[in-house]
């Protein structure tokens, strides 16, 4: 057995009327796996109910008290997470089928069994059971982030609601985002929280009066300090969030600049996350290309202008060089084209 994998902590439980044999498998499996014995089937749902569920169990086919299909069919109902395999000397075609189809058997093997051949077939068990509970685990997180970015777009809606001209900006800002973040070759998981946090980086604006948010012309020192505080709104709002992203973060920092001329907290370089520097590239891209409240859209040549001019000093220089080749290439486009 040299070189196998070992799941020295994995609960396994073999059942079988013959000491001589629990005893066997005892000493073969002893140091591969957490062995437990059972002498019948009723012995087994016994250990199983104080013990709790077992990983693989392992059964023989004929005992007295109850034979292992019986068994393993009574366990499929009880614990249906548990691998279930059966070991028997009646190899015929008609046990093998009952087994599958009554017990939902994992494997179905022979007596005798080599020592290696029954230590392989548990170690596929606990594989194939790694695999089912990761399988959940994955769209029981699917779920969750399909549940919260349905909750995220409908505080979008929210102050878009408020606040017409912005309408799409935070999805548009989300996409470019997205866009840039995958040119960088960010890792899978990180994306998808830039991209919820890009879809509500405005949200704070839910606290700026809308005839600030709506005002034609130019902002007074102190309106503009009002709708600042938009950042820190924003990121209050979802302080503590349960999550494993830090959208609160980015929220905060989207303004922020490399040189600290930024706000709220005016952070330099490397204290900005890199989502937040990628946010801040694209929020500005949008910005500038749609219309505003007090102008129209400037178009894709001044929002390039605006990137060179502050690359490196007030954005990331790959987030801007990204940015510009993605406009090249014409994957951000002005409204209406």
């Amino acid at each position: 057995m040299a070189g196998a994998r070992t799941h020295e902590n994995v609960p396994v439980l073999l059942v079988d009327d013959e000491p001589k044999v629990l005893e066997a498998h005892r000493r073969t499996l002893r140091g591969r796996f957490d062995v437990h014995t059972a002498p019948g089937g009723e012995a087994a749902l016994e250990a199983m109910a104080a013990r709790g569920p077992f990983t693989v169990v392992v059964s023989d086919f004929k005992m007295p008290d109850m034979d292992g299909i019986t068994l393993l069919a009574r366990v499929a109902e009880l614990y249906p997470d548990t691998v279930r395999m059966i070991l028997t000397g009646y190899a015929d075609m008609d046990t093998a089928i009952r087994a599958v189809n009554t017990g939902a058997i994992f494997r179905f093997l022979t007596k005798p069994s080599e020592p290696d051949d029954l230590a392989m077939a548990i170690d596929a068990g606990i594989e194939h059971a790694d695999m089912v509970r990761a399988a959940r685990e994955l769209e029981i997180v699917r779920r969750l982030k399909d549940g919260f970015e349905q909750s995220l777009r409908a505080f979008t809606r929210l102050v878009e609601f408020r606040d017409p001209y912005t309408s799409g900006h935070m999805d548009r800002t989300a996409d470019i985002a997205v866009m840039i973040a995958e040119r960088m070759g960010m890792a899978d998981d990180d994306v998808a929280g830039l991209r919820l946090a890009a879809m509500v980086h405005d949200i704070g604006k839910v606290a700026v009066p809308s005839h600030l948010l709506n005002k034609l012309g130019e902002l007074s020192d102190a309106e503009f300090t009002i709708i600042k505080a938009h950042a820190e709104v924003g990121a209050e709002i979802f302080k503590g969030l349960g999550v494993v992203w830090p959208i609160a973060r980015m929220i905060r920092e989207h303004h922020e600049r490399l040189d600290g001329s930024g706000y709220p907290d005016g952070l330099t370089g490397d204290g900005l996350l890199l989502q937040s520097r990628i946010l801040a590239v694209a929020d500005v891209i949008d910005a500038i290309i749609t219309h505003r409240p007090y102008r129209h859209g400037l178009g894709r040549g001044e929002a390039a202008r605006y990137l060179l001019g502050g690359r490196d000093t007030l954005f990331d220089a790959e987030a801007v060089d990204i940015a510009l080749t993605l406009m090249e290439e014409d994957h951000i486009r002005e409204p209406g084209d």
